[in-house]
């Protein structure tokens, strides 16, 4: 038995337990039809690949249904999650790969496409176990949401909030699917060519005080990495409308299994001290966020060894599935580069403005630059790279289009590294209530 059918015998099963059962079930549950229509533009200024442009535009359109739990002390319920896409344009010669759109047999954009992910969950108590379709958002792994439809993952997590001020997770990842894809695969490592078919993780978040809070990760990838986060966040309030956040971030990622042998195939690309493609990295980071009223003002720096570059689960190099796009817990993860070569060290500063405190409420924009130099890479050291990103935002308040989303991002990266790039994406988006 498949996990999709599973999953659905788990909730018909839940529904017919009792009448009381059957009105929770019900009663609790919501369901949104979320849409998003999104323009894609990517310019490479320099290189030989060809095309050098992406431009694309889509239509995506997100189902998602939220069981309650039936009564008692173990609680039951199932979600249900229904992705869809459609191609508006996407003319020859502007289709690069999947990054946004699947490719159809010939390489050009598929006209639509399409997945249902479905998920069983159980509750007692403050624990929740959920097994199925996932979109984690954990310092160790990050679903991507950077184009039309999110990035999804298989398998299984529980949380639990039973202690005070802790919050403990922990779970099991088997499959990814891509967010320009359809197609399911296994996981990888950045330039992995070989599927593992086991991400485990566990780690919590401790709020030591209502201002500090402290987080401890640790992940495994079978046959590729093993990885522990520490993290340290604090908020000093200056007054009622001033603030200071501190956020501290550390990650320790060694080789495991066939990675340490060399084995091919587990080997990662991109610069390793010894050419060999194994896992070897600490990546540590420091910023400060200045808040005074509508403004904020971010300011921090990050240090990457010179061993490999960064890794995180990165599903881009199995062939032919599509799978590109990730997303990382990393202030450097930006629009176009993320700033997670070997060796590399990064300066970075935002200053972001909330539009509410001058009577505009729902308009938002921010500036980022960041500058990064010390990379190594298989073709030389000491290379740099730098990247300008703006972020324009605005909900509409009120009218026949009240709840409407509009957003704006430019990148601009210019890179010893790779292809230098200019990039923008425009997107509508807007959510309407079914239940």
């Amino acid at each position: 038995m498949s996990r999709k059918q599973i999953a659905v015998t788990f909730a018909l099963g839940t529904i017919s337990l009792s009448p009381q059962a059957h009105a929770d079930f019900l009663s609790d549950s919501k369901a949104t039809l979320g849409m998003r229509s999104f323009y894609f533009n990517n310019d490479n200024r320099d290189g030989t690949a060809a095309p050098s442009k992406t431009e694309e535009w889509a239509q995506g359109f997100m189902l998602d249904y939220k069981s309650g739990y039936t009564d008692g002390t173990i609680g039951f319920g199932v979600d249900a999650l229904g992705l869809m896409g459609v191609t508006l344009d996407s003319g020859k010669g502007r289709h690069v790969g999947s990054t946004m759109i699947p490719s159809d047999s010939d390489n050009s954009a598929v006209d639509e496409w399409s997945r249902l992910g479905l998920t069983g969950k159980v509750k007692v108590s403050k624990s929740e176990l959920r097994y199925g379709t996932l979109i984690p958002k954990l310092p160790i792994l990050v679903a991507n949401d950077g184009r039309l439809l999110p990035q999804t993952f298989e398998g299984g997590q529980i949380t639990s909030s039973e202690f005070k001020d802790l919050t403990l997770t922990g779970g099991r990842i088997e499959h990814a699917t891509g967010r320009g894809s359809t197609d399911r695969t296994g996981l990888a490592a950045m330039g992995g060519t070989r599927e593992s078919n086991q991400f485990d993780f566990a780690g919590g978040d401790w709020k030591v005080t209502k201002d500090l809070t402290a987080q401890y990760y640790y992940a495994n990838l079978d046959n590729y990495y093993t990885q522990q986060f520490f993290g340290l966040i604090h908020t000093l309030a200056l007054s009622d409308n001033q603030s200071l956040k501190t956020d501290l971030r550390y990650f320790k990622t060694d080789s495991s299994g066939e990675n340490s042998s060399g084995t091919s195939g587990y080997r990662i690309s991109g610069y390793t001290k010894n050419g060999d493609g194994e896992i070897d990295n600490r990546t540590w980071s420091a910023a400060l966020v200045y808040t005074l009223g509508g403004h904020a003002i971010t300011a921090g720096y990050q240090s990457v060894s010179d061993g490999s570059n960064f890794t995180q689960l990165n599903q881009g190099g199995l062939a032919g599935k599509g799978a590109g796009g990730t997303s990382l817990y990393l202030y450097t993860d930006r629009l176009i580069q993320s700033f997670t070569r070997a060796g590399e060290r990064t300066s970075f500063g935002q200053y972001a403005y909330d539009f509410a405190a001058l009577g505009i409420p729902g308009l938002k924009a921010s500036v980022m630059y960041l500058s990064g130099d010390n990379i190594k890479t298989t073709s030389g050291d000491n290379q740099k790279e730098w990247e300008r990103d703006i972020s324009l935002d605005y909900v509409l308040q009120s009218g026949t289009f009240k709840g409407v989303g509009l957003g704006w991002r430019n990148g601009k990266s210019n890179s010893e590294a790779a292809r230098d790039q200019d990039q923008n994406r425009v997107f509508v988006s807007y959510s309407i209530p079914l239940l």
